[in-house]
């Protein structure tokens, strides 16, 4: 990951976070999709599932692998009807936050297809090419862009065409990288030097071409298009760091090809103050020198030297010092300031010691972190924010600031992260187990109670006596037997006028008294049987209603009843199955525990044997200086001890050997700064 475009254009977040960005459209918004004419794509305007919602209420609050999770299990439960689709969209989303890419890119190739809109399928390639191309899986993001169709929008297209030369240039395809930041940079071929720039892609553009083209020993086009870059008027921190970058590289390239002059000019236009300008300052100085200005060349030496320490260029610049006082006779001040440097040395060589000592008992990691939240969420979202000042990272900020070293310390994190979750699941399997245990006392204390119920239901008895009622119903109705349906009251008066009237049918007697008798007697029967078939129609429909009812109630019933006494039975089976089930998760999380603290382990281990590499890189670095400076030392007290003897060219021969045995740092490429 050489190329300045990297650290300001591919930052891992803002890949992400586009993609997740994109997944949310999905979620929220179907304009796009609703254009195809059977689109994968049905997203709705209302959560449908319930198990889909518990699944975004987790992941709105960003809590990913909470997310992943619910919607894993609601999907392989088949819990998820009407949203399959955007769950594998989400899902593969998730897998992608967790840095699981593969898992990912295998979910996006599946789902993106012929039937998503192609604006959205678009969007998607890309964003997932660039997230590959920021982890070097440079085939597979090369891959990505090529499934994209047509080209992008304004804005995204030229990224992605950067993108692509940046591949080639990765993959040492120097040539075609060429051609590919030539056609990229065609249309804007009318941008002037000393001109406002807004278009920063343009400036992209040349900066790696003009890389490209000195790594392919092409200097004089080079030059041009990295003065090009190095004197454009822009107001953007992105832009004016990537105008001192380019500046930088140009002085650097040009003093390697033995053009101190030229180099000087591109190196004044690096910022004094900027990230690079140790650097800078560094290079004037050999710029200088080289020209036989070594006067000049100790103003910004002399500037370094105030500096921080840990930084090689001012390490070099104690070096440099010394020599451009030899270089004007000045063996006192030259004597004085290797001295120094010598003693520097040495102190910054027992501080690395110490801090090699302290990343080999195991302190590195936890230093690293100690300021990070246990409660932040893992995955590519974390960052870094917060360094301690400590002895295992006071000489590691430049290593600790590279992509390879945060994305294994992301690595480190989301791994302590998933033990803590194991962690968890292995204390929430044991209150499993007592749930369970207490399912079991539970149903051994209600079964004897449930069984005495149950046997004092006569459900078959309740179901003929419902069915009785009905068919006496349907005899009333087929008879129209009013006298059934009456109240009580009528069926009361019923009775006596049948009495009376039987008592009357004795009397044969056929006196005015007992004929008027009778004809009382037929009047009231009359009426009273018109009034109870004036209701009879009311009663029976009522009277059906209830039959209908009572049927419905003995039907739940019995239902319930079965329910019940399957329940008294199949208990058992599903307290042994979830027991059952709890004892084989806790032998599986323990082993997937025990993986979690050998792969945490070996990941410190590679974590603390790349900062130890680097600090013994910068202790072998300050051993060699150390060395120059003790032999150019050696050199002047030689020629002091000499003095008397007058020795002209070997006095010439002595300055150069004393001068420190450096060389200017290659500036071909970024790489090398």
């Amino acid at each position: 990951m050489s190329l300045f475009t990297l650290q300001y254009r591919c930052a891992l977040q803002g890949g992400v976070s586009a993609l997740f960005a994109l997944m949310i459209t999905l979620i929220s918004d179907g304009a796009s999709a609703a254009e195809q004419k059977a689109p994968l794509m049905s997203v709705p305007q209302q959560v449908r599932d319930l198990y889909y919602g518990d699944a975004l209420f987790f992941f709105y609050q960003e809590k990913y692998f909470d997310s992943l999770v619910h919607l894993d299990a609601a999907l392989t439960l088949g819990r998820i009807e009407h949203h399959q689709t955007e769950a594998a969209l989400v899902r593969g989303a998730l897998y992608l936050s967790l840095g699981e890419h593969v898992e990912a890119g295998r979910i996006f190739r599946e789902l993106l297809n012929e039937n998503v809109s192609i604006d959205v399928r678009n969007r998607a390639w890309f964003y997932l090419g660039k997230i590959w191309f920021q982890r070097g899986y440079y085939e597979d993001a090369s891959n990505a862009f090529n499934s994209i169709q047509g080209t992008l929008s304004e804005k995204l297209e030229p990224e992605r065409r950067m993108l692509m030369a940046e591949i080639l240039l990765s993959q040492r395809h120097f040539d075609e990288a060429i051609t590919a930041f030539q056609a990229l940079d065609k249309s804007k071929k009318n941008i002037k030097k000393n001109l406002e720039v807004t278009d920063s892609w343009s400036m992209y553009a040349r900066f790696n071409l003009g890389v490209a083209l000195v790594r392919q020993g092409r200097m004089d086009e080079a030059v041009k298009l990295l003065e090009t870059v190095g004197e454009m008027k822009v107001h953007t921190e992105e832009l004016v760091s990537l105008r001192d970058k380019a500046n930088l590289a140009l002085g650097f390239s040009l003093l390697k090809a033995e053009r101190p002059a030229e180099a000087q000019q591109a190196l004044q236009r690096v910022r004094l103050l900027g990230p690079l300008s140790n650097k800078a300052l560094l290079g004037m100085g050999w710029a200088q020198s080289a020209q036989g200005q070594f006067n000049a060349a100790l103003v910004p030496w002399l500037e370094l030297k105030k500096r921080n320490l840990l930084d090689p260029a001012v390490q070099e610049a104690l070096l440099a010092i010394p020599y451009a006082y030899g270089q004007l006779k000045s063996e006192g001040q030259a004597v004085e300031f290797y001295t120094s440097a010598i003693q520097m040395f040495e102190q910054e060589t027992g501080r690395i010691d110490q801090s090699i000592n302290s990343i080999q008992g195991g302190g590195l990691v936890g230093t690293v972190l100690a300021n990070e939240s246990e409660g932040q969420e893992a995955g590519w979202y974390w960052q870094l924010h917060n360094l301690p000042d400590a002895p295992e990272t006071r000489y590691l900020y430049d290593l600790l600031a590279s992509n390879a070293f945060q994305e294994a310390l992301k690595n480190f994190r989301d791994m302590r992260v998933m033990r803590t979750n194991l962690e968890e699941w292995l204390q929430n399997l044991e209150a499993f187990q007592n749930m369970v245990d207490t399912r079991k006392i539970a149903y051994q204390q209600r079964t004897e109670a449930m069984k005495k119920v149950l046997d004092q239901v006569d459900m078959d008895g309740l179901e003929n006596k419902v069915l009785d009622f009905d068919t006496r119903l349907k005899e009333i109705e087929r008879n129209e037997d009013v006298v059934s349906l009456a109240t009580s009251a009528e069926q009361q008066s019923w009775q006596r006028v049948n009495r009376v009237k039987e008592a009357a049918a004795q009397n044969l007697s056929n006196s005015p008294e007992a004929a008027e008798m009778r004809d009382k007697i037929r009047l009231m029967s009359g009426v009273l049987y018109w009034n109870m078939s004036a209701n009879f129609k009311a009663r029976l429909w009522r009277e059906q209603k209830e039959v209908r009812e009572l049927a419905v109630a003995t039907k739940e019933a019995r239902r319930r009843y079965t329910l019940v006494g399957r329940a008294r039975d199949t208990v058992p089976v599903h307290n042994e199955e979830f027991s059952r089930r709890v004892a084989e998760l806790t032998p599986r999380l323990q082993a997937m525990l025990g993986r979690c603290l050998d792969i945490d382990q070996a990941q410190a281990d590679y974590l603390a044997k790349v900062a130890m590499t680097q600090l013994q890189q910068q202790k072998d670095r300050l051993s060699q200086y150390t060395l120059q400076a003790q032999y150019a030392l050696a050199s002047i007290y030689d020629r002091a001890a000499d003095m008397p003897r007058p020795v002209v060219k070997s006095t010439k021969s002595n300055d150069e050997l004393a001068a420190p045995q450096t060389e200017t740092p290659p500036a071909s490429t970024p790489e090398s700064e």
